[in-house]
């Protein structure tokens, strides 16, 4: 009995199309994701033009304001805008940290930077930022769980950070002229929102006990997708709840210092420009200003908070020329700059 040898044919050798491994294009990859930024860019700037349309004065006068301002004003506004985004950082890095998770610093800086871009350049930013935020520290390791409290307590931190803000510039103002009388509504709202937090941490602290969500999950793809993130919330709301006091006190800190080097930065730019308006007028224009960008009418409040500042600041006494030459410095460095760096820091997270 005899066996012939089997020779391969070409077509035995030369494998299925489905089990050639297909290269991506990198070029073709990293064209579409700067075609990408360009039209983030362009949408942003077409939004500023929008808002700011028919509010800016004589642009050879606007010119000449802003070529007779003093760049080491601009200097210190710049260097107080990268403190106050490292505080921000901090607070993150703090409260994993707290919770038993670590992440680089470097990367964590990017992703702070990625996602105020976000916040500030698309509908419902703040929303998408921190879903974006949340997915990008699973990446570097961080669970869910911990990412999701990260923003809760970020939440809550940066009122707990308005209202040290409010509280000590009042406790300033009332040194200052004693014959002041403050409006009692900005605290009545101050206190209630403490007494809420307060009440949501005590229930957090207690020990979880069984409830509808414990029980078999519902059945359908969307009520078992629900019922996964009631779960995930009732987790980081314990887990939340559980920090210490001393580390509330820390994120809340943090989050103070974020807003007054963000506030610094704004005075920056105004004594950039020759204004002396007071520090205490300024400090009341800001924080008004921070109330009317919880509206979210238009991605960053892009129009709406240059138009705000603008008209606190003629208010107050400076001419609309030079009013609107330091809000345009200040939103070019607190806004307008995040934007183009957030989405370098972006791909390149990305890229890794």
């Amino acid at each position: 009995m005899s066996s012939t040898a089997h020779t391969p044919s070409p077509s035995d050798t030369i494998p299925e199309m489905s089990e050639i491994p297909v290269v991506p294009r990198k070029s073709a990859t990293w064209r579409s994701r700067w075609v990408r930024l360009a039209a983030v860019a362009a949408s942003v700037l077409l939004l500023a033009a929008i808002g700011l349309r028919g509010k800016l004065p004589d642009p050879r006068a606007f010119t000449d304001a802003l070529g007779g301002a003093h760049w080491g004003w601009i200097l210190g506004a710049v260097v107080l805008q990268i403190v106050s985004l490292a505080c921000f950082a901090f607070q993150e890095r703090h409260l994993m940290t707290a919770m038993g998770a670590s992440i680089r610093k470097r990367r964590l800086f990017a992703i702070i930077l990625a996602r105020n871009a976000i916040s500030i350049s698309v509908p419902a930013g703040p929303a998408v930022s921190t879903g974006y935020a949340i997915r990008e520290y699973n990446r570097a390791g961080v669970p869910s769980e911990i990412g999701t409290v990260c923003a809760i307590v970020s939440g809550l931190a940066s009122i707990g950070g308005l209202t040290l803000l409010y509280t000590g510039g009042a406790a300033a103002l009332l040194t200052h002229n004693s014959a002041t009388t403050l409006n009692w509504r900005p605290l009545a709202v101050v206190a209630g929102l403490v007494a809420i937090v307060a009440t949501l941490v005590a229930l957090g602290r207690r020990r979880p006990s069984r409830d509808l969500l414990d029980r078999v999950p519902p059945s359908g793809r969307v009520p078992r997708y629900v019922h996964g993130l009631l779960l995930t919330a009732r987790a980081a709301w314990h887990a939340g709840a559980g920090l210490r006091i001393r580390d509330w006190a820390a994120v809340v800190g943090y989050s103070a210092v974020n807003r007054l080097t963000d506030l610094l930065c704004l005075i920056a730019c105004t004594r950039a420009l020759g204004l002396q308006i007071s520090l205490i007028t300024l400090a009341t224009i800001y924080l008004g200003v921070q109330i009317v960008r919880q509206v979210p009418l238009t991605p960053g409040g892009i129009g709406v908070i240059e138009t705000a500042l603008v008209a606190g600041l003629t208010t107050a006494g400076a001419t609309a020329i030079t009013a609107t030459a330091a809000v345009l410095i200040y939103r070019v460095i607190s806004c307008w700059l995040l934007i183009p760096a957030g989405g370098i820091a972006a791909l390149m997270i990305r890229r890794r």
